[in-house]
């Protein structure tokens, strides 16, 4: 009976008035099944069947007929055609629950009556090799002229003659002589580059710093010189005011910079830039009880020089790092720290919504869950700028069969933040899911974010 079945297959075929509108030849043994559902062999809507309804069995090398007790047909069997009626009250075909199953042999073919005017037909016939193909008469079969579209290939012929023929003409023509330009037609941005310029030396800061700290300390020499009398050299008097001008010019050009800015300013509250520094302790602005337990710097003095003497022709003193003293430690009132308001935010998730019983709803829940702590920090990064931001966020994408996420759409965001919607679409697009289903499942899954306390 094996060989039987190899050399012959089965053929089935859907009439509709009497037409055959499908056929199939089932060259490989194996179940045939109509009904709604997409699996089935051949798809037909028929709301007397189940989803899925087994018309032909294979079993033991062998094809049988399988119907219910509300269907009807025939089956010619040797030499004469018995319906379904016959087959079930003469015990024919064996009983299985509310079904009968009819063993077919080669010669067996028949028909059965689906719904209205579709039936399907059935017969076992000799297979024909697949690579035995039909071939046309010469004079239907075409050629690569005729099977061309023949305006699209005379316009492709035109566009490439055109295109061929200017590029031809620029390679074929002289490229236009370039004049030589003299210094004076330059354009500016040239001339600047070409030209040099003058770069000046940078001051040193910290000569200036120390003449400018110095000028209150020289002033009461200024005046002693000036009380000398006349019979001192005029020469060094002379120097001495040129020195004291200098000097005074330069306390009027630092005094506007740096922390001597700070420390000279003065608002309407009385402590100015310098209580913004040092806090409002400072009771009106009074610097020198602010710095009063300030001891760590010392201001060196000229009989603390030693052997570092005045340095070039000039009448100042200088004092190298080493010679300011130090001593004790002191303390200075900041005013109160301000410590940073730590921001958070909480995330909760409902069901989602799957499309596919491919993907388990609450095995995709928890897999969502375990990786919140991720678009919490996306809220979180936006809630620092927006103490008052909440809302829902609908994401929409779907479960690729590799586990990959695919089309990603914020289908709703009532936080009105589009950098949240961003980072959650790019959290999610490195999701890999522990479901691998036979087609793309759509998956709609809503975030709610709230301030914490």
């Amino acid at each position: 009976m094996a060989s039987t079945q190899q050399s012959r297959i089965l053929r089935v075929g859907l009439l509709q008035d009497g037409r055959i509108i499908e056929e199939r030849h089932l060259r490989r043994p194996g179940d045939f099944t109509v009904g709604q559902d997409a699996k089935n062999s051949l798809v037909l809507p028929l709301p007397d069947l189940p989803a899925s309804f087994p018309v032909f069995e294979y079993r033991a090398n062998q094809y049988s007929l399988v119907f219910n007790a509300d269907m009807k047909g025939r089956v010619h069997l040797g030499s004469s055609d018995v319906d379904f009626h016959a087959l079930r009250s003469e015990g024919m075909a064996q009983k299985r629950e509310d079904q009968y199953v009819l063993p077919l042999q080669e010669s067996a073919r028949g028909v059965v009556e689906l719904d209205g005017d579709l039936s399907l037909f059935f017969q076992f016939v000799t297979p024909v090799s697949e690579t035995d193909t039909p071939e046309l008469p010469v004079d239907l079969q075409g050629g690569v002229w005729r099977s061309m579209d023949r305006v699209f290939f005379g316009i492709l012929a035109a566009s490439l003659l055109l295109h061929f023929s200017c590029a031809s003409l620029i390679i074929a023509s002289e490229p236009p002589p370039e004049p030589e330009l003299s210094l004076d037609e330059l354009p500016d941005r040239f001339a600047r580059v070409l030209l040099p310029t003058k770069v000046e030396e940078p001051r040193p800061q910290a000569t200036d710093t120390a003449q400018a700290a110095a000028p209150t300390e020289e002033k009461p020499k200024a005046n002693d010189s000036a009380d000398k009398p006349a019979t001192d050299n005029p020469t060094k008097q002379a120097n001495a005011q040129e020195a004291a001008a200098k000097r005074a010019e330069m306390v009027k050009r630092v005094a506007g910079k740096g922390l001597l800015k700070i420390l000279g300013s003065s608002g309407s509250s009385g402590g100015g830039a310098f209580a913004d520094v040092l806090g409002g302790s400072t009771g009106g602005g009074d610097i020198a009880s602010a710095l009063a337990g300030a001891g760590g710097v010392g201001v060196a003095t000229e009989a603390s020089l030693g052997a570092n003497g005045p340095r070039g022709a000039g009448t100042g003193n200088v004092a190298g790092i080493g010679d300011l003293g130090t001593s004790g430690g002191g303390k200075v009132d900041l005013g109160a720290s301000k410590k940073e308001v730590e921001v958070s935010g909480r995330v909760t998730s409902a069901a989602p919504e799957v499309e596919s019983s491919d993907v388990d709803r609450e095995a995709l829940a928890r897999y969502v869950k375990a990786r919140l702590k991720a678009i919490q920090n996306c809220y979180e990064k936006e809630l620092k700028r927006n103490p008052s931001l909440k809302g829902k966020v609908l994401v929409r994408f779907s479960i690729l069969p590799s586990g990959r996420t695919g089309d990603i759409e914020i289908e709703e965001n009532t936080l009105g933040s589009d950098a949240v919607g961003s980072c959650i679409r790019t959290v999610i697009r490195g999701w890999v899911f522990p479901f691998k289903p036979d087609d793309e499942v759509p998956v709609a899954y809503p975030f709610v974010f709230s301030p914490a306390g």
